[in-house]
């Protein structure tokens, strides 16, 4: 047998050498990911042009990130100065970013989450403020349940990743700011409660109760336990951890709908989780306007660049919420007594950021 000499063992490390460190780059460039502080919570890489959406893991491979946030505080940290999570629900680019960079200029008292449909292009990719703020996201759709798992997913991630988040916000990315930063921190840092819209009675709430079967919601969920409301809330960091925390309703709401046309799951499943575990902990109103006056095909009234000026501003800012009638808060301070200010509103046409950041300074962040 051939012994290899020295002169021999030098040469093919020396020609194998360059394939190693090829192969090494690409093992690392595949598996690099963004870790914020807390080692459970892994923020991905801000998704590129048009690239190839990663695989989708089974549904069930959540239930880990949910028992591991169910455990955390529910109080915020009294160590640090509370801070508000603005979780972002999407499957589009942000066409009003340039907006949010003003409203969120000179301040660190704020944290940034977005579940984003992987199987979706954004172009131009999350930049600025939401640079590598992506959470581990699947696909969404209406008329289904995903969008309900895609805000646990966001408010378990939210609730992980900094104990110093105290009131959780979900917004699209249709809406826009109409008051600055520094009012909306003193309105919702003030608060002990979520503001959540809670609807009783509704006409068509048989129709959506019943859009899984006749009877599929029971035992868990009465027919007179069933409510309505925006999908876009504000939770205290107690009813957070209650969301993620929830499997009994869960096991219903995640159950496929039969009658699409009144499967609106995401309109349901936080409200009357809510309603039925802490009402007197809910302001039965959400401060994010919207307006179903002029809606099509299910969705609201968009507002067009030559609708927006100082006097659209103004007059969201002046309109009263809807709120529940159940009989809740009537411990502090009457349902029918309550003004509280919007805070957000919804939608806008892409061609609307113009006409805003016109504005911004002068009126959406003058208060």
């Amino acid at each position: 047998m051939l012994c290899p000499t020295p002169a021999s063992l030098l040469c093919a490390l020396l020609l194998y050498l360059p394939l190693a460190i090829i192969f090494t780059i690409i093992i690392i460039n595949h598996t690099t990911t963004y870790i914020n502080e807390n080692p459970q919570i892994i923020i991905q890489p801000r998704l590129h042009n048009c690239t190839k959406p990663p695989s989708i893991p089974p549904n069930d491979d959540d239930e880990p990130l949910f028992k591991l946030a169910s455990q955390a505080n529910p109080k915020p940290t009294s160590f640090q100065p509370k801070k508000l999570a603005f979780m972002f629900l999407t499957n589009t680019p942000f066409p009003f970013s340039p907006l949010w960079e003003l409203y969120f200029n000179q301040t660190t008292l704020f944290n940034i989450y977005i579940h984003a449909d992987p199987t979706r292009c954004y172009d131009p990719p999350f930049s600025g403020v939401f640079t590598n703020r992506v959470i581990p996201s699947k696909p969404t759709r209406r008329y289904s349940p995903t969008l309900i798992s895609a805000t646990r997913r966001l408010l378990a991630h939210a609730l992980l990743d900094d104990p110093s988040n105290s009131m959780f916000i979900l917004l699209s990315p249709s809406c826009i700011p109409i008051h600055s930063f520094n009012f909306t921190y003193k309105t919702l840092t003030s608060s002990d409660k979520s503001f959540i819209e809670i609807l009783n009675n509704e006409v068509w709430t048989y129709d959506r109760w019943a859009a899984r079967g006749n009877n599929t919601m029971l035992p868990e969920v009465k027919l007179e336990d069933f409510r309505i409301g925006s999908q876009f809330w504000v939770l205290t960091r107690k009813h957070a951890r209650i969301v993620v925390s929830d499997r009994r309703l869960w096991s219903k709401f995640k159950l496929p709908c039969v009658h699409f046309y009144t499967c609106f799951p995401e309109e349901s499943y936080f409200s009357t989780l809510l309603s039925m575990k802490d009402p007197l902990g809910c302001v039965p109103a959400t401060l994010t306007h919207v307006d179903w006056k002029g809606s099509v095909n299910g969705h609201p009234r968009t507002y067009n660049a030559s609708e927006v000026g100082p006097q659209l501003i103004l007059s969201l800012r002046r309109q009263r919420p809807r709120y529940g009638h159940d009989g809740m808060i009537i411990s502090d301070l009457s349902v029918t007594k309550r003004h509280d200010p919007f805070l957000f509103a919804r939608k806008f046409s892409v061609d609307s950021i113009q006409p805003l950041m016109g504005i911004a300074h002068d009126v959406i962040f003058k208060d």
